[in-house]
């Protein structure tokens, strides 16, 4: 059974909101999937996995997630070849061209280990409902489409 690792980021709770979404569709499909809070996850959790997400929010104008910085770190020094990557988050379109960025940062981290993307990053816009819990389902099936190919 193939196995993945929802790591996520929240201040308002919307991004916590995103995980589950993501957790809930990889249990639907068979998936052995845990969840955990940044703060309290080792990057190298990924190394254990088949298929690793992250759910961060951004801060501010741009920044990462203060509680995240540690884990966006590590992942500098981990080899995740052979594993399959996605990232989620929400934003605030408030702030434009900062609009989810730490997910796109995060992407960018996740790339540089070695790791396949499975899927295109997701941005939603405050709390995900309607058509986000739409685009969420998909992300996770073209994850576990793309571990098993």
């Amino acid at each position: 059974m193939a196995t993945a690792k929802v790591i996520f980021a929240t201040i308002t709770g919307n991004n916590e909101d995103v995980a589950d979404l993501i957790t809930e569709k990889f249990e639907k499909l068979g998936i052995d999937v845990t969840q955990e809070e940044i703060s309290q996850a080792d990057a190298t959790e990924f190394e254990k996995v088949d298929i690793c997400v992250v759910v961060p929010y951004t801060y501010d104008e741009g920044a990462l997630p203060e509680e995240g910085l540690d884990f966006y770190d590590d992942l500098q020094d981990l080899d995740l070849t052979g594993k399959i990557y996605g990232c989620a988050g929400s934003g605030d379109t408030f702030y434009e061209d900062d609009y989810c960025r730490a997910v796109t940062d995060f992407s960018a981290a996740l790339a540089k280990t070695g790791a396949t993307k499975g899927a295109d990053d997701v941005f939603v816009n405050l709390a995900p409902e309607g058509d986000d819990i739409q685009r969420l389902d998909a992300f996770v099936e073209k994850l576990v489409a793309a571990q098993n190919n």
